[in-house]
């Protein structure tokens, strides 16, 4: 167990236009009942003029005003995504540039699929401590809708677009994680936009097994690590992808699935923003209190997957 980060604030921001099922069902051959059964999926929220700037940028302000601090008080910018705007400047920069941050706050992009918000908070735990200021800004956000193919309804009815950010800081409470990596590019990819195939390609089935293997492994792996029982864990905060992937986790693990926190039923999967949207949300709703124990595990594209243990 390490000294590892504070969360010190939390923000989200989703596209305004909603997407329903039933508006799907009119791009596609589908219906509400097969989506949600398979899924738990009833909407999901698509840009229709937004930005994935827009996005992140005014997800971090609300991160930043409800922990109360300032850009000069920001020494790290993260930004996990896989649908940055452009490929360069990076994300973190652009976003960088729109909250003014200092010129001595390093800035840049993580991709490590729908793994990608944990990923940035190992990295973060890691460099925080040595920069020149006290907090560290981390988003996840993705837009989605960009790489779909919306005449593909394995895929189309999945995927949603959203930005969540946490501002962080290092703190001396116990912290747990776990990064994994399956070099696998045959389950889950998406070519770059310049070589015109950009549409996510996923195996549906491969990915099911991979998670419903993956993620309780995982879960199990950071609770004996850090030697808390799973019954003591307050809230179990999964990537947000599939509501029977979540549902096995919690039989495996053998805990009440009121413990594991849903929310793709309105945002679908929104890849690296799924996480800290759900915290968000979470901890604007009152449900996260101080001194709570909170582990959350996704997987992605990679193959990706990983965890962290840590006290709210």
């Amino acid at each position: 167990m390490e000294e590892g980060l504070e969360f010190c604030g939390t923000g989200r921001a989703v596209p305004e236009h909603i997407l329903t099922n039933e508006d799907l069902c009119g791009m596609v051959e589908t219906s509400d009942e097969w989506i949600q059964a398979r899924t738990g999926i009833r909407e999901r929220h698509i840009c229709q003029g937004e930005t994935l700037t827009d996005l992140t940028v005014l997800a971090a302000r609300r991160a930043m005003e409800m922990a109360g601090i300032s850009a000069d008080q920001v020494g790290l910018c993260i930004v996990a995504t896989i649908t940055p705007h452009c490929a360069t400047p990076s994300q973190a920069c652009l976003v960088h540039e729109q909250l003014g941050l200092a010129q001595d706050c390093p800035a840049f992009d993580l991709n490590a699929g729908c793994t990608g918000f944990l990923y940035g908070l190992e990295t973060m735990a890691a460099l925080l401590p040595r920069q020149r200021r006290p907090y560290g800004l981390l988003i996840g956000g993705d837009v989605l809708s960009r790489v779909v193919d919306w005449t593909d309804r394995n895929t189309c009815v999945l995927f949603g677009d959203g930005a969540g950010a946490a501002v962080l800081a290092p703190s001396k409470a116990p912290w747990t994680c776990h990064l994994h990596t399956q070099g696998d590019g045959n389950i889950i990819w998406a070519h770059g936009l310049s070589l015109g195939q950009s549409a996510i390609h996923m195996e549906g089935q491969a990915v099911y097994r991979f998670a419903v293997e993956t993620v309780p492994k995982c879960a199990m792996e950071l609770a004996q690590q850090a030697q808390l029982p799973l019954e003591e864990v307050d809230w179990f905060v999964l990537h947000q992808a599939n509501c029977r992937i979540v549902e096995a986790a919690a039989r495996q693990m053998h805990q009440p699935k009121e413990k594991f926190y849903l929310n793709m039923q309105h945002y679908g999967n929104t890849s690296a923003a799924s996480i800290p949207i759900a915290l968000d949300e979470m901890n604007r709703a009152g449900m996260l209190k101080k001194g709570q124990k909170i582990l959350s595990v996704g997987f992605g594209a990679g193959l990706t997957w990983g965890g962290a243990l840590f006290t709210w």
